[in-house]
């Protein structure tokens, strides 16, 4: 029997869960702005996972690549879930 889609459907879904709060996290705390972050270590991971000869690992790097990638997105989303109140603003921090 052959794991590999198993596993890499599994990684998929705790990378996913994983990124949400991260996501939510980091407008909280840092803004919006930080989308540079994701950017560079999006295509770090993905480079690693162009060099990586494993493919399960290969794989991993891709995905988690991906998620920072789409995590920019996620980011301006937040911000506008953040407008409309459904989730809190930070207090602290300057507009």
């Amino acid at each position: 029997m052959n794991y590999h889609g198993v596993m890499i459907a599994a990684v998929c879904f705790l990378v996913i869960g994983v990124f949400h709060p991260i996501v939510i996290w980091a407008e909280y705390y840092v803004s919006s702005r930080c989308w540079p972050v994701f950017l560079l270590a999006g295509l770090l991971f993905l480079a690693a996972s162009l060099v990586v000869s494993q493919v399960l690992v290969s794989t991993v790097l891709g995905v988690i690549g991906c998620s920072c990638l789409w995590s920019i997105l996620e980011l301006k989303e937040q911000e506008k879930r953040v407008e409309r109140g459904w989730f809190p603003k930070n207090p602290r921090r300057k507009s």
